[in-house]
């Protein structure tokens, strides 16, 4: 690994996706990663244990606001969900100030996101989907023996690639999404969402959950790309209203909350952010 002189730099550890503290998807963001090498960031983001560490930069694009590099503990993503709006509260929390008032740009692998200051909470703009398509016969065998269900239980399926790999499948209610116990042997390499709708007048619309063999975090808290490929689903093939709230890790004892909306041919994807800690790092 190449080693950068160490440098004191701003660091702060952000919950996103919930109202309350402690209840979301936390994030370590690294405010001033200037100097470090790919190696140290990913050492540094294997090292905070965490989903996903963020690193922020001076944005390359003169039409961002500040650049984002996007790492878990084993490799670097193009975009994220729930890093995207934990590194866009941080940012603003350590004084940044969006060219565009409202609206802030961030730059990251996948190319420019929008982040809007929605009331209390932020959103980001759902990059399109890279694959979006049907599953074959063989992976949707696979998926219901790595969900421990029958094919006839899986409404629908759907390769919902923004960066990560995700597949996406419905079930028919938000209990059996809850009652779920993976095979994850069975599910090998496969990144799986899965989503149901609660009964007519429940809090919440949707229950989402996100799992993912082989990571250190094999199901996910909160995750805002999944969330980001879904919403373009449902809302597109009519199963979701242009508005709805989701709720994902209930099952891990978090209480995660994204709120979408379709607006002006865009779906956005917000929630809640708040900082849990925040100093500095010796990196």
């Amino acid at each position: 690994m190449n080693h950068e002189p160490t440098r004191i730099r701003p660091f702060s550890q952000v919950d996103v996706f919930t109202d309350e503290p402690y209840l979301g998807n936390p994030l370590a963001v690294v405010i001033d990663a200037e100097g470090l090498s790919t190696d140290q960031m990913q050492h540094f983001a294997n090292w905070t244990n965490l989903s996903e560490t963020t690193f922020l930069l001076p944005p390359s694009d003169p039409e961002a606001d500040y650049r984002v590099r996007i790492f878990t503990g084993s490799e670097e993503f193009p975009f994220a969900g729930h890093p995207t709006l934990g590194s866009a509260h941080a940012w603003l929390e350590a004084g940044g100030v969006p060219k565009q008032g409202q609206v802030l740009v961030q730059e990251c692998g996948a190319g420019l996101v929008k982040v809007k200051l929605d009331g209390g909470r932020l959103a980001f703009a759902a990059p399109p989907l890279t694959r979006f398509e049907g599953v074959d016969e063989a992976t949707l065998e696979q998926l219901a023996a790595g969900l421990r269900l029958p094919k006839t239980a899986l409404l629908d399926a759907s390769w919902l690639v923004n960066g990560p790999q995700w597949i996406g499948v419905l079930l028919d209610s938000a209990e059996r999404v809850l009652g779920l116990e993976p095979d994850f042997a069975a599910m090998g390499e496969l990144k799986v969402g899965v989503v149901g709708p609660h009964e007519p007048g429940s809090a919440v619309d949707f229950e989402i959950r996100t799992f993912i063999p082989g990571d250190a975090m094999v199901e996910d808290p909160v995750t805002g790309s999944f969330n980001a490929g879904v919403a373009q689903w449902l809302i597109g093939s009519g199963r979701a209203p242009a508005r709805y709230v989701a709720a994902q890790g209930t099952v891990l004892g978090r209480a995660g909350r994204i709120h979408v909306s379709a607006e002006g041919g865009e779906i956005w994807v917000g929630g809640s952010v708040s900082t849990c800690i925040e100093g500095t790092v010796r990196l």
